[in-house]
């Protein structure tokens, strides 16, 4: 493997740990224009591109999802009982998801993905927050909420954050506890959905060194190694520094690679 790849990769990792832990996101906002645009440059064909880097970044998330909830658990901030409850509807959401990713074409993904990375940022510069109004629904509700929560971290390769943190805020759940929560919930939503692109992938063949289905194994390896140890740096630096202000900046980052990533795939 080409050395300016795992140095890439090992920045990555770096990067995307220190996000997890200090804004409560799983990394994959900022992985798959990334990746996307790494494995354009090795060559890899331009209509599975965004697929592998949607499954590499999927794949990696579980490690660093891990890191962040015991950093995260450590520091009392996740609701184990609302974990139970809404993973089975994550879990199941998260799975078929892939299969609808797997039909669909990397221009159709990278379009999605760019206009998700809009309505992150947008959330993120303008600190949209949902009025507190109402309690937790009961197993049905926490169900359906997981599977459309899981469904669309999936298709954009995130850990939930992005969504989960505004749902359980407007139901009442302090903000950091929701953080903590999301952090949890992302483990679930990474592992259903990396099973999910490696099996979807096998079909596609894509006859590289080192892919299994639609996940790139020395990305998965050098990402994850580094941003589980990143991941408790920046949970422990979201306690103090100004994270409104950091969110600003970030959301300005999102719309540089939402632009990238149409540029990437049209």
């Amino acid at each position: 493997m080409d050395i300016g790849l795992i140095v890439a990769f090992i920045a990555l990792g770096t990067i995307v740990g220190f996000l997890a832990g200090l804004l409560g996101i799983g990394g994959g906002l900022v992985m798959v224009p990334v990746l996307t645009s790494l494995f354009i440059w090795q060559g890899i064909p331009q209509e599975q591109v965004v697929h592998l880097a949607l499954g590499t970044s999927m794949a990696s998330i579980v490690i660093t999802s891990i890191s962040s909830m015991r950093a995260h658990h450590k520091k009392g901030g996740v609701l184990w009982p609302v974990v139970r409850l809404i993973a089975p509807g994550i879990v199941t959401g998260a799975f078929l998801a892939t299969f609808l990713a797997s039909v669909l074409s990397s221009a159709s993904l990278g379009i999605f993905f760019a206009c998700f990375l809009v309505y992150a940022s947008a959330q993120m510069f303008l600190n949209i927050k949902p009025k507190p109004s109402r309690n937790l629904p009961g197993t049905p509700g926490l169900f359906a909420a997981g599977s459309v929560i899981g469904s669309i971290s999936a298709l954009v390769s995130i850990g939930g954050g992005t969504l989960t943190v505004p749902y359980l805020s407007w139901h009442n759940v302090d903000v950091k506890k929701a953080i903590g929560t999301s952090a949890a919930i992302g483990l679930p939503i990474s592992v259903a959905g990396s099973i999910g692109y490696l099996v979807n992938g096998l079909s596609a063949d894509l006859q590289i060194d080192y892919v299994f289905g639609f996940i790139y194994l020395p990305g998965v390896v050098l990402i994850s190694m580094m941003s589980y140890f990143t991941a408790p740096v920046g949970a422990h630096v979201a306690h103090r520094l100004p994270v409104p202000v950091l969110k600003k900046v970030f959301a300005v980052l999102l719309l540089g690679l939402a632009i990238k990533m149409i540029s990437s795939v049209i």
